[in-house]
């Protein structure tokens, strides 16, 4: 890994700094997604030969990143691109690649990720949806046996707007009876497939969903890649979407930061600038001083999952989420204390982030299960549970 960024990635950086000041935080979420689409961002980490740029996560999440400091932040880029996506490219069969790729690159066609449940938290060995053999050779299936899938899902982000949900779900091994991780493409308007909006506080264009899995069938070319890689598979999907979220993180950091940069070097009080004093000076200097430290943590990470490095990726990909979670609440908060009273306006559009920075501390995975992580797999501590 170089530290220092080729100039392709700084000519990347500076093309997407440009689109995100011409939509800006007023953004409207399809436009921006059409016109990121159309200039190939949204694919950028995908194959040549479906119509992707060829890159890998670094190059997605500049993106994001970039677009977030602007911001303008396409939260599905963390879903669509960088997971689903993702998994097809890797584990797919010829057919999916031709099917999903294309319109995953250019942003015709946006898939969500359904994993998380109500009662299982982050404890992934308690997935409780299930899929299990269909009749072989049914008539609702395009070939061979099927698939039926029943369950539930929540904090889904985009149902609405996607044309499918990858669902994680679980089959049992004829060899073990043990049940084992397995990915399926549910399409939106699949029988049985039912949403409903989860009311949240949080101010996103996106919406959360709770899923309800009703004897969903599905033909058998529904399951993504090989029944038996289970965690191989999972954990190529998760590992960019712990980067992704990073990228999320750092961006709406920047674009805090440099609302609060801003307002320190023209608010008066006194004789000087406030930004002249180092009561605010000095904490904003350190918020950037956290938010440059997670981003090379990041960068790490998304070079070490393009490198092929699936368990180097692991750990990075863990860390550099902990710590753009930290960074950006941090930055947040201080922006928000550097503009005292206007920092709570609608017209600074810094209070709504206030609750945004705590989701990268919260999703895909808490930092306290990160911690664990770190605990148990780079220090080697035993496991309390």
């Amino acid at each position: 890994m170089n530290a220092i960024e080729t100039q392709e990635h700084k000519d990347l950086r500076e093309a997407v700094a440009a689109l995100g000041r011409r939509h800006g935080p007023g953004f409207d979420r399809a436009t921006l997604w059409e016109e990121a689409g159309k200039l190939g961002y949204l694919g950028v980490n995908l194959p040549e030969e479906y119509g992707g740029g060829g890159g890998g996560i670094s190059e997605l999440s500049i993106v994001l990143e970039e677009s977030g400091a602007a911001g303008c932040p396409l939260l599905m880029m963390i879903v669509s691109p960088a997971i689903c996506a993702t998994v097809i490219a890797r584990f797919g069969t010829d057919e999916q690649k031709r099917q999903w790729l294309p319109g995953l690159a250019d942003g015709s066609l946006t898939m969500a990720f359904g994993i998380t449940e109500p009662d299982a938290g982050s404890n992934s060995h308690r997935i409780t949806t299930t899929a299990r053999r269909d009749g072989w050779g049914s008539p609702r299936t395009k070939s061979g046996g099927g698939w039926i899938l029943t369950g539930r899902k929540v904090f889904v982000s985009g149902v609405d707007i996607a044309d499918a949900t990858l669902i994680v779900g679980r089959t049992e091994d004829a060899r073990t009876g043990s049940l084992k991780p397995c990915l399926f493409i549910v399409p939106r308007d699949a029988e049985g497939f039912g949403r409903s909006v989860i009311d949240m506080e949080l101010q996103a264009q996106e919406k959360q969903f709770e899923l309800v899995l009703d004897d969903v069938r599905l033909p058998a070319d529904a399951l993504v890649g090989n029944e038996d890689a289970g965690l191989l598979q999972l954990f190529a999907g998760l590992n960019p979407e712990r980067i992704m979220t990073a990228a999320f993180a750092i961006g709406m950091g920047r674009y805090a930061l440099t609302q609060a940069v801003e307002y320190a070097k023209t608010r008066q009080v006194w004789k000087a600038p406030i930004g002249a004093h180092q009561a605010i000076a000095h904490p904003l200097a350190q918020a950037h001083i956290e938010l440059e430290l997670a981003k090379l943590m990041m960068q790490k990470a998304a070079a070490l999952y393009d490198a092929g490095d699936d368990v180097g990726a692991g750990e990075a990909a863990n860390m550099a989420k902990y710590a753009a979670g930290e960074a950006c609440v941090k930055a947040v908060d201080q922006a928000v204390h550097t503009l005292g009273g206007n920092g709570l306006t609608s017209e600074y559009g810094l209070a709504k982030l206030i609750a945004a920075a705590r989701v990268a501390r919260i999703a895909p995975v808490s930092r306290e299960m990160i911690l664990n992580y770190v605990s148990h797999q780079s220090l080697g501590l035993p496991k309390s549970y």
